[in-house]
């Protein structure tokens, strides 16, 4: 996973938070539930089961940058110790979060176990009353090893709503019945989203994509899309490093001859490497689809953001197709 090299450079802030978590009380001293999220992804999707009964507070709000490689600051390391609920990536995306929640005292919702959990696959929101196997199987879709990056699997994003609503629901019972409702209505949408995934499989099933790294992973394989970039061009992007010479040239390769319908490209973790692969895309005239790891400026919003992400990769695909 990327940047673990970080991890050692980590250790005062981890230690802080330890201490922090230790020391301070949760909550915002006014009765009401507090959640913090560890990226304003996940404090979307835990404001839309809040809605305006608890309060949500997002660590990583950047639109730039890379959120493996974040590191704390003191009033991070306070906010997340004064959480009544902690929601996190896991995976070692959010290390720090990891750290505070083995002293912390909050309930943790950790969206990368849920992908390892047993009850997993038999998650079954749908909008038309379906099984969400009738839109797209999911008994067969692969998580992979070392993919952190669960706010691409829809799925495990209804499950984290889920999670939250019974953690709120928890806190205050008085509000319980709108916790769950707004859940709900939040996995709906994701449902809804599950339904354009799915029209992109039947159209698209088995097209060859490219990621400069594996960031929409699960998505593309919901999707029935390859993706064909090499392995070790995504892998060293993925942790940090550059790719061998003859990662660039299979991956420049791929694109200049068109071997992908479509360049998705991590708007958030470019170098060099990446800016010099999409400059090939572009010249090959491959669509290339701007894919985040965080809300871009004006969204607050999973849904909106997600469906936006969706869109534009069924445009792009279609177009190419057509």
């Amino acid at each position: 996973m990327r940047k673990t090299l970080l991890a050692a450079a980590g250790v005062l802030s981890a230690a802080a938070l330890v201490l922090a978590g230790c020391s301070s009380d949760s909550g915002n001293g006014d009765g009401t539930p507090t959640v913090v999220t560890s990226t304003n992804v996940w404090g979307a999707v835990a404001s839309a089961v809040a809605g305006d009964k608890a309060t949500v507070a997002s660590v990583y709000t950047s639109t730039e940058g890379d959120p493996h490689e974040f590191e704390p600051s003191a009033a991070d390391t306070a906010t997340i110790a004064d959480a009544d609920i902690l929601v996190m990536n896991g995976g070692h995306y959010d290390a720090y979060m990891e750290q505070a929640a083995k002293s912390s005292g909050a309930t943790v919702v950790d969206a990368y176990a849920l992908t390892r959990s047993d009850d997993h696959d038999a998650h079954d929101h749908d909008a038309d009353g379906q099984s969400a196997d009738d839109h797209a199987d999911h008994a067969d879709h692969d998580h992979g090893d070392e993919n952190e990056h669960v706010f691409y699997d829809l799925p495990v994003v209804a499950e984290v709503a889920d999670k939250v609503a019974d953690a709120l629901a928890e806190q205050d019972p008085e509000n319980a019945g709108t916790y769950r409702a707004n859940a709900e209505t939040f996995t709906t949408g994701i449902d809804e989203l599950r339904a354009e995934v799915a029209s992109i499989r039947k159209a698209h099933d088995g097209t060859k994509v490219a990621q400069t790294e594996p960031l929409a992973g699960y998505l593309l394989t919901e999707a029935g899309l390859i993706d064909a970039a090499p392995a070790g061009f995504t892998q060293a992007v993925e942790e940090g490093q550059s790719p061998s010479a003859a990662d660039r040239a299979a991956m420049q390769d791929l694109l200049a001859s068109r071997g992908a319908a479509v360049l998705i490209y991590n708007v958030q973790a470019v170098d060099p490497v990446t800016q010099a692969m999409l400059d090939v895309a572009k010249s090959a005239k491959v669509p290339v689809v701007e894919f985040t790891e965080t809300l871009p400026d004006g969204v607050t919003d999973y849904l909106v953001w997600q469906r936006a992400q969706i869109d534009a990769l069924a445009t792009a695909l279609d177009a190419e197709k057509g």
